[in-house]
């Protein structure tokens, strides 16, 4: 999605002073049914600019596939646009020399606060009929603390979202009514392979789900 400059521009602005790298914009069609909201992009996804491109990507398309669709039917976004990093200082055991890395790591509640005004803007411009949030930075931002993905994978949910709030410091509940889905990250299926049942079931669900709605 191509954003106004005055939204980029004061996104740039509230991410000062955060270790957040590149910036990787939302993509798919602006008459989605479903849009999916992510974590933030990584490594693979700064260098592509392809939300999913690594290897969560893979293990999303398979969940796609489940239930029916493919990445050109929806619009796959994040809750923080930018790579969220940290310093990491170390030994090379190959070579023995003082090394600084910079891995990936989870956004903070500041920093999907300081994109938020992104998230808001693709959300009113598309108004999809389903959101799913995948894991529970994408959950949070949207529904708040008190729902998590462990309790509400898979379950059916109609909600106004959280938005930012007229003085931008905080959320507030919107007026526009949705139904989310919330579902597990891809990439937990590499952390816990148990999970794998349930992943599957909760997307042959949706695929279902949108059946019945066509």
């Amino acid at each position: 999605m191509n954003y106004p400059d005055w939204l980029t521009k004061s996104v740039a602005n509230r991410s000062q002073g955060f270790l957040l790298e590149g910036f990787v914009p939302g993509a798919g069609p602006k008459d989605a049914r479903l849009v999916i909201l992510g974590e933030a992009p990584g490594r693979k996804e700064i260098a592509s600019l392809v939300p999913f491109s690594g290897a969560a990507g893979v293990e999303l398309d398979k969940n796609l596939t489940l239930a029916g669709l493919k990445r050109e039917q929806i619009y796959i976004t994040s809750a923080v646009r930018s790579r969220p990093y940290r310093i990491q200082q170390g030994i090379n055991r190959k070579t023995g020399v003082a090394e600084t890395k910079y891995p990936n790591r989870t956004p903070t509640k500041k920093e999907v606060l300081a994109h938020a005004p992104i998230t808001d803007y693709e959300l009113q411009t598309i108004q999809p009929e389903i959101i799913i949030p995948l894991g529970n930075i994408g959950l949070h931002r949207l529904l708040g603390p008190k729902h998590s993905i462990t309790q509400d994978h898979g379950q059916i949910i109609t909600s106004p979202v959280l938005e930012l709030n007229a003085d931008q410091d905080g959320y507030q509940w919107g007026n526009h009514v949705y139904t989310l889905v919330p579902m597990f990250h891809p990439a937990a299926i590499f952390y816990n392979r148990k999970l794998a049942p349930l992943i599957e079931q909760d997307w042959t669900n949706l695929g279902e789900l949108l059946h019945t709605k066509s």
